[in-house]
């Protein structure tokens, strides 16, 4: 089964959470109460994806993390390529990291390129604007997360 990380999935959906909230600051309890993610792994996601340049980490009171683009720019190819490295669906492909044991007698040598090609430019054409739009109606806070009802501005229906 080809499948991204629960990781990265975490981290796509803190990066929509930021989406619809665009230019207001959020914090890592914040985001945890929003999605519904414990705090500890925001916290973790929120570290990478600034790291990786798609957040700005802002200091003070009224800190906090914002998106350093408008989410009609940012891909979830490079929010995949942030949290998971190159999308490389075996060992052989170009983008991968890994080295394949059999690769100079593969009779399938560069045939996974094609198929690898295709899976980032699908992953190219999709960006944070169109997952927000096509996502289902936003998580209100979980029991455990907090029991404030979700501010009216976050809802965008």
């Amino acid at each position: 089964m080809f499948k991204i990380s629960k990781m990265t999935d975490y981290g796509v959906v803190i990066m929509s959470e930021l989406a619809r909230t665009e230019g207001r600051v959020l914090t890592a309890p914040d985001l945890s109460l929003f999605t519904g993610l414990k705090v500890p792994t925001a916290a973790k996601l929120l570290r990478i994806l600034t790291k990786g340049g798609l957040l700005s980490s802002i200091r003070g009171a009224h800190g906090g993390y914002v998106l350093t683009k408008k989410p009609s720019d940012i891909s979830i190819a490079e929010i995949v390529r942030v949290l998971e490295g190159p999308v490389a669906v075996t060992s052989c492909v170009d983008d991968s990291e890994e080295d394949c044991s059999v690769e100079n007698c593969c009779p399938m040598r560069g045939g996974w390129d094609k198929i690898n090609r295709a899976i980032n430019a699908a992953m190219e054409e999709v960006t944070l604007a169109d997952m927000c739009q096509e996502s289902a109606k936003p998580i209100t806070p979980t029991a455990d997360a907090g029991s404030e009802p979700r501010p009216a501005s976050f809802v965008t229906e």
